[in-house]
Formats: C-alpha cells, sequence, structure tokens
C-alpha cells in the first residue's frame, strides 16, 4: 500500500480514535511535562511519530499542520528519496543483491531538507535520521543544533550494513547528546545473517556503541513493526531477557540509561 499523505491522515485519525477509546489505559505526550504527568497517574504513553518525512509533500505549512496533529518525531527519508534527501542505499549503483553494503555519501539533504529540518527544532519535533544517508547525517550535524537520534539504527562496525552508523558517526551523535535506538533486524546485528536475531548480537552493538560512543547514546529501536527476521523474544514482554544479558556488562543505572533514560533525555531537551 502506498503511504501517501492521505494515508498518513487516515492513520493519525485513527492514532487519536484509539486513545479516545482507550483513555483509561494510555494518553497522548505532547510535551516533556505529559509523560511525567502521565506516569505519575499509571497511564501509558504513546507519542506520535512518522516514518518518511516527505509526506509534507514538499510544503513546509503542513509541518506545522502535523505538529499541530501531535506529531513530535520524524525519521526523514525512508528506502527512497523524497524531497527532504536520500536514503542509505544507492540503488541507481549497485545491484539489489549487494544493496545493504552500498553507503551513500554524495547525496545529502536538499535545499529544501535543510529548512525543514530547521523547522523541526523551531517547533519541537525530534530529528531521526535511521534511513537517511550518511552524507545526510552530516548536513542534520551541520544545520541543527539540538539532539537529534537514530531511532533504529545499530553499529556498523559489528555488521557492515549501509543502515548501520559508523564509528565516526557514533562518536559525533554523542557530542550531540543523541543516541541511537538498536535496531533488532537480523541483517542489521548479524555479520552472517541467517534471519534470525539473538540476544547475545543486540548485545554486542550495544557494547560496542557504549565502548565508542559512552552509556549515553544509545537506547532500544527495536523496529518491532518493521523487521521480518524471527527474535529469541516476540515482543516487548521479552525485554526481561535483554536486561539479564546486559547484566554482566554494566550497572544496574547503566542499563537504565540503556532501556529508558536516555530516550527521556533526548525527550525533554526536544520537546517543549
Amino acid at each position: 500500500m502506498k503511504h501517501d499523505s492521505s494515508y498518513t491522515r487516515d492513520c493519525i485519525a485513527y492514532y487519536h480514535e484509539q486513545l479516545k477509546q482507550n483513555a483509561d489505559l494510555i494518553r497522548g505526550v505532547y510535551k516533556y511535562s505529559d509523560i511525567e504527568e502521565n506516569l505519575k497517574n499509571n497511564y501509558l504513553n504513546a507519542m506520535l511519530t512518522l516514518e518518511d518525512g516527505g509526506v509534507i509533500d514538499n510544503d513546509l505549512n503542513n509541518l506545522d499542520k502535523y505538529y499541530e496533529d501531535g506529531v513530535r518525531m520524524i525519521t526523514l527519508t525512508w528506502n527512497y528519496p523524497n524531497g527532504i534527501g536520500y536514503p542509505n542505499f544507492v540503488y541507481e549503483e549497485d545491484s539489489y543483491g549487494d544493496i545493504l553494503h552500498s553507503t551513500n555519501n554524495k547525496n545529502g539533504l536538499t535545499d529544501f531538507g535543510i529548512e525543514y529540518v530547521r523547522k523541526m527544532e523551531e517547533l519541537g519535533i525530534i530529528v531521526d535520521v535511521s534511513h537517511l544517508s550518511d552524507k545526510g547525517f552530516y548536513d542534520v550535524l551541520k544545520y541543527t543544533i539540538k539532539p537529534f537520534v537514530a531511532s533504529h539504527s545499530s553499529a556498523r562496525a559489528v555488521c557492515s550494513v549501509a543502515r548501520n552508523l559508523s564509528d565516526e558517526m557514533i562518536v559525533e551523535l554523542a557530542k550531540r547528546g543523541g543516541i541511537t535506538g538498536i535496531n533488532y533486524c537480523s541483517a542489521f546485528i548479524h555479520e552472517n545473517d541467517n534471519n534470525h536475531t539473538t540476544i547475545e548480537g543486540i548485545v554486542d552493538h550495544i557494547r560496542h556503541i557504549v565502548k565508542v560512543g559512552g552509556i549515553d547514546c544509545v537506547g532500544l529501536g527495536s523496529d518491532f513493526d518493521g523487521i521480518g527476521s524471527t527474535l529469541e523474544f516476540k515482543d516487548c514482554s521479552g525485554l526481561p531477557l535483554i536486561y539479564e544479558a546486559l547484566k554482566p556488562y554494566f550497572s544496574e543505572e547503566e542499563i537504565e540509561k540503556i532501556f529508558y533514560k536516555n530516550v527521556l533525555r533526548v525527550y525533554k531537551e526536544n520537546l517543549k
């Protein structure tokens, strides 16, 4: 199904409908204080995000509208170029067989994309660089000032696919105060992919990112609804297994940072 802007509007309407229907369990997040208030009152938090910012149809006025609709984080690109910028993969130069390893160092943010990320920061929408080209990552670094995220990307030094971050990118992300959320897709976790993600593999990426960028720049990105590989755990109910696997390497405070405190810090610095 084509995820054009009309489909996105339908999804947003459904999101708000579900919040209303389940108001006894979950509440929306529009500013950081909402998170604190919801937790205090024992509600789950839901923050609306978009993957592929091209759905604003090259009109910054639509970015204002999405903010009014509750959007608080946007992944700038997906797997194809849009009016904002270019993805990790270089389709026109590589066969599909090796496309995962075709990093794009040439094409970054467009002129419109530069305006876009500046407008996101002005509004209080978190910039997400997962799926964005390497050149685009450095453009975001150049044209923004707030911490940004790679919401579902892992470490390229551990698994050398283009969707993961290089060590240099991890260092720069950490300097900015941003985070990368580990992606559980087996092709992004294991160098010799057999379509099965192990907890040990996830821990390997976390340990490497902490070694390179420090304990404050990593979180859990999952991508449960966007990957086809099998996992040692079926959903978020398996997080205690990751917790146990991290205990030999990290303190309780460090594990709390990995699980949620790093993400909350970035939210606090971005959400108005």
